[in-house]
């Protein structure tokens, strides 16, 4: 009877999952389904300019990127009142936790609009794709921390002037890898489209 009850609850996660992926999957392609004409109607000036890939990742992560420098904005100047921010053990310079709480809003919305709207045409497997996503976001985080320590306490440039040009550092860094790494089409997606 024991045994019985151990196998149902293992067997629980997989029921629940079963029942809950295809509804949030719809959840997903309805956003979706909303976000791209949004973003697509915006497209027709910028054609000469740029494919329409480039131009929804301009638009999507342009959007995610203005909604992070909002957060860090806002909760530098407010939240953490532009001071240290204490734990128990560590204490976190405004400017550093302003980041890391930016990053943890923009980082799931980041990517759904990647996975769903930008690179919806990559057929690797999500996890694979969330965890390339999640290495590159990494890499961007650390590199948006280092060059905001060096921005404001080497070169003592303001703290929202020194995420400014961190972010345009770091977007150029971020499409080049998203597009090579986290979401690439090979060969053969081409060929399957084209």
């Amino acid at each position: 009877m024991i045994y019985s009850l151990l196998d149902s609850i293992r067997q629980l996660p997989t029921q629940i999952s079963f029942l809950y992926l295809p509804l949030m999957r719809r959840h997903l392609h309805n956003v979706r389904d909303f976000i791209l004409p949004v973003i697509d109607f915006f497209y027709p000036p910028f054609r000469k300019l740029m494919n329409l890939q480039t131009f929804r990742y301009a638009a999507s992560g342009g959007g995610n990127v203005v909604l992070g420098f909002l957060i860090y904005t806002v909760s530098f100047k407010y939240l953490f009142r532009e001071s240290d921010f204490h734990f128990d053990f560590y204490a976190l310079k405004g400017h550093t936790a302003a980041l890391f709480l930016s990053f943890c809003v923009t980082f799931p919305i980041g990517f759904f609009m990647s996975k769903y709207v930008v690179f919806s045409d990559s057929k690797m497997k999500g996890r694979i794709q969330l965890f390339r996503y999640f290495m590159i976001c990494m890499f961007n985080l650390a590199l948006n921390y280092l060059l905001l320590k060096i921005l404001i306490e080497k070169f003592r440039l303001d703290e929202i002037l020194a995420q400014v040009i961190t972010i345009v550092i770091v977007v150029v860094f971020s499409y080049l890898a998203q597009r090579n790494f986290s979401f690439r089409v090979t060969p053969s997606e081409e060929e399957e489209m084209g």
